[in-house]
C-alpha cells in the first residue's frame, strides 16, 4: 500500500507541474508537533484548543453533541442548547461598546436598523466532526500540494489531499480560503428549500425548490487511497428544481463539479419546462444572480462561497474573535416558517437567531484588474473549527459596503456534518433582504441515496415535466 500511494503522489505532483505552478506544503517538524486529536496547541481543524482568556469561549475536545433523546430520525432537530439563556444583547445603543467584536457589515446594521439587535448566547464549539475527517486532515498535512495555474484569470487550487480540510496549518490566504472549498460537508441531501426575495415594504413571494446533492469529498464510502474510485471531475453533484410559484415550476439547475478548478471547471445544465429541452448553462457561476433571488445575491455567494476563485486576490487579515451564528436550532424547528422568522420590517425576525463569540480567520479578496464581477471586495469570517463562512461583507464596484452575508449553520448531530438552517442577505442600498432557508413541510432525507447516473443531463430531460 505504501509504495502504491507513494506512486500515486508522484503521478500527482508530475501533473501539477504539468499544469502550472506548484508547491508542497510546507508544514516544519514544530507545525506537525503542535496538531492533532489530543493533547496539542492546535485541533485538526488547525483550530486553537485552548479556549480564551476570558472563558467566554470553551476549550475545544473532541466530544460530539450528545443527541436528545426525544429525536426521531427523519425529523427536524431538536435544540441540544435550549437551555441556555442570553448572556448578552446587543442594540444600536450599545454597539459600540462591543465594536471589537463585530464585523463592519454588522456595524452597518446597527448604524441603519435602530431596532436591530443580537441575542449573544453561551460558546458551544459543536463543529465536531466523526474521527475519520479528523485522521484525513492530519494526513492531508503530508500530502497536499497547492497549485496556481494560468487558467481563466489564475486560478488557485490543490491536489493530493483528501476528505478534508486541505491545509490544516495555513501559511498564506490561499491556503486559508482553499480550506473554505475543501471543507467537509454533508455527504447525501434531498431536501425542500425556499428562496425568499424580500421587498423594502416587507411584502415576499417564496419560491420552493427540491435540492438533492452527492458530495463525494467527505463520504466515508469512497476510498481514499485508490486514484480510479476517487472522483477527480465530479465531487459533487448537485440538482435543484423549482416547484412553485406555478409560473417557474419545473425548471431545474443540474451542476457537476471538482473539488478544485485548477484542470476542471463547473459543468451546470438548465432544464425548462416550457422547452422541454435541456441546455447547457455556462453562466450559472460567479456572479450570476442566485436562482430566485430576485438579483439580491450572486451565484458563487451559497454556502458562503462556492464555485470558482480566480477573480480575486486574497489577503489574510489574521484571527480574531467575532459574535458570529451559531447553533440555531431555533431557527430550524418545524415552527420557524417564514411568517414567523420575516418581521414585518422586512427584515429577520431577530428573536429566532442566536450568535455566539468563536475565533474565526478573516480573508479578504480584492477582485482582480481586467476582470468583472458585482462585487469589488469581500470580506469573509471563516469559523476555525469548520472552516465555514459565517459571515462575509460585500462591497460595490465604488468601494462601499453594499450588503452584508450570514450564515446560519446547524451541526445535525446524527450525521456528523454542519450545513445551513438559513442563509440571509441585507441589500444597503436597497433596504431588501434575500432569506434562503430550509423549507419546513418536511425534513431533510440524510438517507437517501442515488446512482451517478441520477445526476445527468438526460436523466433531468426524462424526469422532467411542466
Amino acid at each position: 500500500m505504501f509504495v502504491r500511494k507513494l506512486a500515486f503522489h508522484k503521478a500527482l505532483l508530475a501533473a501539477c507541474v504539468l499544469s502550472g505552478s506548484v508547491a508542497i506544503a510546507a508544514v516544519t517538524p514544530e507545525e506537525k508537533a503542535s496538531i492533532g486529536l489530543e493533547g496539542t496547541t492546535l485541533t485538526p481543524s488547525g483550530a486553537i484548543r485552548a479556549g480564551n482568556a476570558e472563558g467566554t469561549i470553551p476549550e475545544w475536545k473532541n466530544e460530539q453533541i450528545a443527541i436528545p433523546d426525544d429525536f426521531k430520525p427523519g425529523t427536524f432537530h431538536p435544540d441540544p442548547f435550549a437551555d441556555d439563556k442570553v448572556r448578552l444583547k446587543i442594540t444600536a445603543q450599545n454597539y459600540q461598546a462591543h465594536a471589537d467584536k463585530l464585523s463592519e457589515g454588522q456595524k452597518m446594521m446597527f448604524q441603519t436598523y435602530d431596532d436591530f439587535f443580537m441575542n449573544i448566547y453561551p460558546t458551544h464549539r459543536s463543529m465536531i466532526y466523526n474521527n475519520y475527517i479528523y485522521d484525513a486532515a492530519l494526513e492531508n498535512l503530508d500530502r497536499a500540494v497547492f497549485e496556481r495555474t494560468d487558467s481563466h484569470m489564475g486560478m488557485i487550487g490543490f491536489s493530493g489531499a483528501r476528505r478534508a480540510w486541505a491545509f490544516p496549518i495555513p501559511h498564506n490566504a490561499e491556503e486559508a480560503f482553499l480550506n473554505q472549498q475543501s471543507r467537509p460537508k454533508l455527504v447525501w441531501n434531498k431536501s425542500r428549500e425556499v428562496t425568499i426575495a424580500v421587498a423594502s415594504n416587507g411584502n415576499y413571494e417564496t419560491s420552493n425548490l427540491d435540492v438533492e446533492f452527492h458530495y463525494k469529498w467527505s463520504d466515508p464510502e469512497v476510498d481514499e487511497d485508490d486514484p480510479d474510485v476517487i472522483p477527480t471531475e465530479n465531487i459533487l453533484l448537485y440538482q435543484q428544481t423549482l416547484t412553485g410559484p406555478a409560473k417557474v415550476a419545473g425548471q431545474v439547475v443540474l451542476a457537476l463539479e471538482p473539488i478544485t478548478f485548477t484542470q476542471n471547471f463547473r459543468k451546470a445544465w438548465a432544464y425548462s419546462p416550457g422547452q422541454r429541452r435541456v441546455k447547457r448553462a455556462p453562466q450559472i457561476v460567479y456572479d450570476n444572480p442566485i436562482t430566485a433571488g430576485d438579483g439580491l445575491g450572486t451565484t458563487d455567494q451559497a454556502y458562503g462561497f462556492n464555485g470558482p476563485n480566480d477573480r480575486f486576490t486574497y489577503k489574510l487579515l489574521g484571527k480574531r474573535e467575532i459574535y458570529v451564528p451559531y447553533n440555531p436550532y431555533k431557527l430550524f424547528a418545524q415552527g420557524a416558517t417564514p411568517d414567523k422568522v420575516i418581521a414585518p420590517s422586512g427584515r429577520f425576525n431577530q428573536d429566532y437567531a442566536r450568535y455566539e463569540l468563536h475565533r474565526v480567520w478573516i480573508i479578504e479578496s480584492n477582485l482582480k484588474e481586467g476582470t468583472s464581477h458585482d462585487y469589488s471586495k469581500r470580506v469573509y469570517y471563516l469559523d476555525e473549527d469548520s472552516w465555514e463562512v459565517m459571515l462575509a461583507d460585500n462591497y460595490d464596484r465604488r468601494g462601499e459596503l453594499w450588503r452584508h452575508w450570514e450564515d446560519h449553520h446547524i451541526m445535525f448531530y446524527d450525521v456528523g456534518f454542519p450545513n445551513r438552517a438559513a442563509e440571509l442577505q441585507y441589500d444597503f442600498n436597497a433596504h431588501r433582504m434575500l432569506a434562503l432557508m430550509m423549507d419546513k413541510s418536511k425534513a431533510p432525507d440524510f438517507t437517501w441515496r442515488a446512482e451517478d447516473r441520477h445526476f445527468t443531463s438526460s436523466a433531468v430531460r426524462r424526469r422532467g415535466i411542466r
